[in-house]
């Protein structure tokens, strides 16, 4: 496989009291009475969208903008086909699933909607996101529990690399509805909103004139976040400037358990600003990377971002992943 040198261009958020992906690194919790980002969105055949596809559809929109990817029309500015969209979500359109399972169990498939069952498929965040772009490189959905933002991010990188993709849209979207909470209901707060960044080889961002936001760095999924986070630091030995850390960070502050990853760099907790995030929390890692890189570069900082996402064998999740960003211009 070919070992591309794979960049971030384009970054996008979709959440309700934040107005810009560098609001990631502030401290305060959005209060909830902003406008509702959705309202962004005009156009025709809104009305069958779930929440998640519209979340993410402003996300992506802004993401691809901001990589130079879309005109005006939101066509692309490059071949439909060289572009992919890989996306995380665990909740995603489980409202629309709900919806459609009442209604069969009481009227039978008979009163269902055409409108409604294509988008019961997993997929159809991903799906969209395309039709609307017109964007028919790959096109997948990753549910795959806290881990799933990272994991997304690695399995953009995976298609640029083995040459399925030239560029590839990565969003992470969550919706709170009560679908939802019906089907969490230990949780006490829900998060509400996506994320988006356009990642390409670095080779395409050169001849396409962009300036690169970050690098990726080495990826591990392992079972224990030790393992995990070991892993990544010993492929990459610069100093840490910011980590991002999982969700419930309480077990991996212990003693030891941080394998001296950070060593005086800064700590941020996306969970204590927006809430659980659930599949959307290692892209929105990401985008705070990308922001807190661009910001350092100004200074001359040679240190990286690790972004960390599961506990693994601490024993809230079934595996822990990790991922650094690191300086756009470094090899």
């Amino acid at each position: 496989m070919s070992r591309k040198r794979v960049v971030i261009t384009g970054l996008g958020t979709a959440v309700r009291g934040l107005g810009t992906p560098g609001e990631l690194l502030g401290d305060r919790r959005p209060d909830g009475v902003h406008a509702d980002p959705v309202d962004r969105l005009s156009g025709r055949g809104l009305r069958y969208k779930d929440r998640a596809t519209k979340l993410a559809m402003v996300a992506g929109r802004e993401a691809l903008d901001a990589a130079g990817l879309i005109g005006a029309d939101g066509a692309p500015t490059v071949p439909g086909e060289t572009v992919g969209i890989v996306v995380s979500t665990n909740f995603g359109n489980v409202d629309t699933v709900c919806e459609a399972v009442e209604t069969i169990a009481r009227d039978t498939y008979l009163g269902t909607s055409p409108m409604m069952l294509p988008s019961t498929s997993s997929n159809v965040v991903a799906s969209w996101l395309a039709i609307t772009h017109g964007l028919r490189g790959a096109n997948l959905t990753l549910c795959n529990g806290r881990t799933s933002g990272l994991d997304a991010v690695n399995w953009g990188r995976l298609l640029i690399a083995s040459g399925r993709a030239e560029q590839v849209l990565v969003a992470g979207v969550e919706p709170d509805n009560p679908a939802v909470r019906h089907l969490a209901p230990e949780q006490e707060e829900f998060f509400d909103g996506a994320a988006a960044l356009v990642l390409e080889s670095a080779g395409s961002a050169a001849a396409r004139g962009v300036r690169p936001l970050a690098g990726l760095g080495p990826y591990a999924r392992r079972a224990a976040h030790t393992r995990a986070v070991a892993d990544v630091r010993g492929n990459e030995p610069r100093p840490v400037g910011l980590w991002c850390v999982p969700e419930h960070p309480e077990g991996i502050r212990a003693p030891g358990a941080s394998l001296g990853a950070v060593r005086g760099g800064r700590v941020h907790d996306l969970s204590e600003l927006l809430g659980p995030s659930s599949g959307a929390l290692g892209v929105l890692q990401c985008v705070t990377g990308a922001v807190w890189l661009t910001a350092a570069a100004k200074d001359g900082t040679d240190a990286v971002v690790l972004a960390s996402a599961g506990t693994g064998d601490i024993g809230r999740d079934d595996a822990a992943a990790a991922l650094v960003l690191t300086p756009a211009g470094s090899a």
